[in-house]
């Protein structure tokens, strides 16, 4: 498994020399300007923060004012940019960097041309680390336009494994609605709803450029590649319908489960009130009887406090039969 962690002091992550079959010869840093003919395929991967990197890329040729601003930006949107020089590619994907969110996306920028692939980035990705895994087993991409579908390709295959596990939780909480630890996963519909907001904000722009990348014309690239891209193009279009229906079924079961609590302390309302209704009247009676004024009938008289007793409960007994009989409770 190659190793990401080192960066090399001109910034440079791998390169690598495509022997056009699928395998490829790692670069040595200082390989990085050399030219290696037309009929050979480098691809340089760089950390673009790194201060030797940037000076690197502003002083490249084939790039222009846009480009190389788009290549260095510190948050990019996803988008395709083509001139006569190659076709720039800024992509996102999911953050699956220890300690990390995966909807805070991680982004690469790939520009190419016929012989030369660019890219940099500033987070690690795990894609890029799959593509050199293939390449240094031989079974690779040939060239760029290989090469850029097979990234986008691992790109969106990790989109959907990230929304298949945001489907599962929302399956799991909303089968947990009906059970009695339902309130428990009011903050986790809540995390949903945020999770595919934040991932619709890029996916929504990267599917625009997936659209306008499988309409470029360029030499280098077939039809194949445009059928290619225009599928990947219909499945980020799924991603996002995805999205979308997860982000309403969070809402609509959100919404469930705020009327089941309000459900419920309705209920808990209506007890009190009932028993508060039962008990005024009494409450009313004892006070009234409980006054220490003379004159206070049945003071004499032993059977007074039975009295006052029965007459307590036949009240009570009429309350509760004429609530029973408006149907109530």
């Amino acid at each position: 498994m190659p190793d990401t962690s080192d960066i090399h002091e001109n910034g440079l992550v791998c390169g690598y020399l495509l022997d056009g079959k699928g395998g490829a010869r790692q670069l040595a840093p200082e390989d990085i300007d050399t030219d290696f003919g037309p009929d050979k395929v480098v691809w340089l991967h760089f950390d673009f923060t790194h201060p030797r990197t940037r000076s690197w890329i502003q002083k490249q040729k084939d790039f222009n004012d846009h480009m190389a601003q788009a290549m260095l930006a510190d948050d990019s949107r996803p988008r395709c940019m083509v001139d006569e020089h190659g076709v720039l590619t800024v992509l996102r994907g999911i953050n699956l960097n220890p300690g990390s969110e995966m909807e805070d996306m991680v982004s690469i920028r790939v520009w190419m041309n016929r012989n030369r692939i660019i890219s940099t980035r500033r987070r690690r990705l795990k894609s890029v680390l799959t593509i050199r895994e293939q390449l240094e087993a031989g079974n690779g991409p040939t060239g760029p336009p290989s090469f850029l579908v097979s990234l986008i390709g691992l790109l969106g295959s990790r989109i959907g494994e990230a929304i298949d596990v945001i489907n599962e939780q929302l399956d799991d909480a909303e089968s947990s609605l009906q059970q009695s630890d339902g309130p428990t996963y009011r903050a986790l519909f809540g995390e949903i709803r945020r999770q595919t907001a934040r991932m619709r904000r890029y996916l929504a722009p990267q599917r625009e450029a997936l659209d306008r990348l499988s309409r470029v014309q360029s030499d280098f690239f077939s039809n194949k590649f445009s059928l290619d891209i225009f599928e990947q193009t219909n499945w980020m279009t799924l991603f996002i319908e995805d999205l979308d229906l997860a982000r309403e079924r969070a809402m609509v079961a959100q919404e469930e489960l705020l009327n089941m609590l309000a459900h419920e302390q309705n209920s808990k309302m209506f007890i009190l009130s009932i028993v508060a209704a039962v008990f005024l009247p009494l409450a009313f009676f004892t006070g009234l009887m409980g006054m220490n004024v003379a004159g206070l009938p049945g003071t004499e008289s032993p059977w007074s406090f039975y009295i006052v007793l029965i007459l307590m409960f036949a009240a009570a007994g009429f309350i509760m039969w004429l609530f029973k009989r408006k149907k109530w409770f």
